[in-house]
């Protein structure tokens, strides 16, 4: 895993340096107890996706590497990770092989469910198989995760910088797939997002 005749697989993208998190490490924050980051894997393997892992390396994010001991996935490192969103893509990208297509999935989303893991794919599996399909609100505003067919790979393997796939997906079609509330949307990427989400949960 993954094989040539996989069809689609996930890309957990966990490379970020949690930047904004004043010295805190955001996907290990816990959600009900259990580190974010092992949380939104289980979720994408319920799922029944197979799944590679994109993470930095180094002593100093150990912690990302702990949280997902004995889940099964591979796990990529990302050396390069400081150039942005861009080189996890690729890595995640280089790791599918030929599969048929690859969901992108920000680990930052506490909100998606397996269900809406399994809906996004289900939508893409609807369809040609060179779809683009994505994850949105509940009122139509486009979010995560996204499905990418193997046609776009030459483009994202060619991405740079901190955009993540926006330039590939200007002129594309995509297929929205509306998810309950804002789940497709909802990323928290400072303590005040946190904290706010905590309040909301109660």
């Amino acid at each position: 895993m993954p094989s040539d005749a996989t069809r689609l697989i996930a890309i957990l993208l966990a490379a970020g340096a949690a930047s904004r998190m004043g010295g805190r490490d955001k996907l290990l924050e816990q959600v009900e107890g259990v580190p974010l980051l092992r949380v939104v894997a289980r979720r994408v393997l319920a799922a029944g996706l197979p799944a590679v892992v994109c993470l930095r390396p180094g002593a100093a994010w150990a912690g990302r590497w702990a949280a997902l001991a004995d889940l099964p996935l591979r796990r990529v490192e990302v050396p390069d990770a400081d150039e942005g969103m861009a080189a996890s893509i690729r890595a995640g990208i280089a790791a599918v092989g030929d599969a048929s297509a690859a969901m992108t999935v920000l680990a930052d989303m506490p909100d998606l469910l397996a269900d809406d893991f399994a809906a996004v794919a289900a939508a893409w599996s609807a369809g040609p198989p060179d779809a683009i399909v994505r994850g949105a609100g509940a009122d139509g505003t486009p979010g995560q995760p996204v499905i990418l067919p193997r046609r776009l790979y030459p483009a994202l393997l060619a991405l740079t910088g901190d955009t993540g796939g926006r330039a590939v997906l200007r002129d594309q079609d995509v297929a929205l797939c509306h998810l309950p509330g804002r789940r497709a949307l909802t990323d928290l990427d400072t303590p005040e997002d946190w904290a706010a989400w905590r309040a909301r949960r109660g």
